[in-house]
């Protein structure tokens, strides 16, 4: 089964705004876009698991015509708090890349 990063094109992490980070999914084919959006490994659950927070908390959107998912949870810690472990939210999407499609 191949993983996540080797169908999209590109998997990111970044601020939405000091309170939010927001994740973007985007891939170069409508064919490796459907193939995970139908294997329904990226949900608003698997990220709610994944970044223990409320499903509720989760905003999560699969946009067809872009080939992308967007999602944003709440940071688990506010940008430049001293319990900020990335200033930038530049490196949470980590545990998505490795995530096997089926």
């Amino acid at each position: 089964m191949p993983q996540l990063w080797e169908l999209a094109k590109l998997i990111r992490s970044k601020n939405a705004g000091p309170f939010e980070l927001t994740f973007d999914i985007l891939f170069s084919t409508a064919e490796d876009f459907e193939r995970v959006k139908a294997s329904d490994v990226l949900t608003a659950q698997r990220f709610a698991d994944l970044y223990r927070v409320p499903v509720e908390r989760v905003r999560f959107f699969a946009h067809e015509g872009a080939l992308a998912f967007k999602i944003s949870i709440p940071r688990p810690a506010f940008s430049g708090d001293p319990d900020d472990t990335d200033v930038f939210g530049g490196q949470f999407h980590s545990p998505l890349v490795q995530l096997e499609i089926q």
